[in-house]
C-alpha cells in the first residue's frame, strides 16, 4: 500500500481512550457526586479517618523540629522570667529585712532615749544627749568619741552615762566632738558605795584585755561584801552625782596572806556597746576647796 493512501488519523489500534473533554466532564461529575455524597451521607468519613491515621506518623515526625524549637524558646523565656521574678523577690526580701532591722533599731533607740530622759529627770542637773561616733583605735586606752563638743557646751570632766549607769568621763573636748574615757580604763578610778552595806571603796578598770572587767581595790579582807552587790557612785570625788550605778560584784577572793581582798566586778552600763549617751554637767563638790 502506498504511503499516500494512509490518512492523517491514527489507526484504531493506537487510539488513547476518550478525549480530554470527555474525561474532564466525567471527572467533574464524579467530583460533584462525591461532594454531594460526603455532605449528605458522610460516605468519605471512614476514608478520611483512615488516611489521617496513616499519615499521622509522618506528620508527627515532620512537626518534631518545629515543636523542639518552640519548646526551647518557651524554656528560655520561662527561665528568664523566673530569674527576673527571683531577683525581684530577693530585692524585696532584702528591703523588708532592712526595714525590719531598722524598726528593731529604732525601737531599741527609743527605749534607750526614754530611759535616758527618765535618768535626766531623776538627777536635777544639766545634761546633753549625744551619740557615740567611734571607738579609740588602741584597745588598751578604752575611749570613745561622741558627737558633742565645745559648740554644744560640753565641759571637761563631765560624766557620761547611758540608761543603765556610768560609762565614763569627758577627758578631752574638741569643737565638734569629745573624747570619753571609759570606766574600764585602768587609770580611771571611780569612788563607789556598796548599796547593801554602805561600805565605800574605789573601783578601777582592769588593765588586761578582758573587755568590761573592773576591780574594787583597797577593801579589807574582813569587809562584808558578796557576789551580786551593786556598787554605785558615792559622790565623794565631786565628779559623779551620788547614786549612779557603776558595777556589780562578780567574784570575791580572800587570802590569808594579804590584808586586802581581790574583788572583780563588771560594769552595769553597756560600756562597750552604748550608742545613745547622756553628758551630765560636772557635779559640784560637796566640800569646799582646800585653801
Amino acid at each position: 500500500m502506498p504511503l499516500g493512501a494512509l490518512g492523517s488519523n491514527p489507526p484504531p489500534f493506537f487510539r488513547q481512550g476518550p478525549s480530554a473533554l470527555s474525561r474532564l466532564l466525567i471527572g467533574s461529575a464524579l467530583a460533584i457526586l462525591l461532594m454531594v455524597a460526603d455532605a449528605r451521607f458522610k460516605m468519605m468519613q471512614p476514608l478520611r479517618v483512615a488516611l489521617a491515621t496513616a499519615l499521622y506518623p509522618m506528620q508527627w515526625l515532620a512537626m518534631r523540629p518545629v515543636q523542639m524549637v518552640r519548646d526551647a524558646n518557651q524554656y528560655f523565656v520561662a527561665s528568664r522570667a523566673t530569674h527576673t521574678d527571683w531577683e525581684a523577690m530577693k530585692k524585696r526580701y532584702s528591703e523588708q529585712s532592712l526595714r525590719a532591722n531598722q524598726v528593731e533599731q529604732l525601737q531599741l533607740e527609743n527605749e534607750q532615749l526614754r530611759k535616758l530622759l527618765g535618768l535626766r529627770v531623776r538627777f536635777d542637773t544639766a545634761a546633753i544627749t549625744a551619740q557615740v561616733v567611734y571607738d579609740a583605735a588602741d584597745s588598751y586606752i578604752r575611749k570613745v568619741i561622741i558627737d558633742r563638743g565645745l559648740t554644744d557646751k560640753v565641759q571637761l570632766g563631765s560624766p557620761v552615762v547611758d540608761e543603765a549607769g556610768i560609762i565614763g568621763q569627758v577627758t578631752r573636748v574638741y569643737p565638734f566632738t569629745s573624747e570619753v574615757t571609759l570606766i574600764t580604763n585602768q587609770d580611771h578610778p571611780v569612788p563607789v558605795l556598796n548599796t547593801r552595806t554602805s561600805v565605800r571603796g574605789v573601783v578601777f578598770g582592769d588593765g588586761t584585755l578582758r573587755a568590761g572587767a573592773m576591780e574594787l581595790r583597797f577593801v579589807a579582807a574582813n569587809v562584808d561584801i558578796a557576789e551580786g552587790d551593786l556598787l554605785a557612785t558615792s559622790g565623794m570625788d565631786g565628779l559623779y552625782p551620788p547614786g549612779l550605778p557603776v558595777a556589780r560584784v562578780m567574784r570575791v577572793e580572800r587570802n590569808a596572806d594579804t590584808m586586802f581582798a581581790r574583788i572583780y566586778c563588771t560594769p552595769v552600763a553597756l560600756v562597750a556597746g552604748s550608742y545613745h549617751v547622756l553628758v551630765l554637767a560636772p557635779f559640784p563638790p560637796s566640800t569646799p576647796p582646800t585653801p
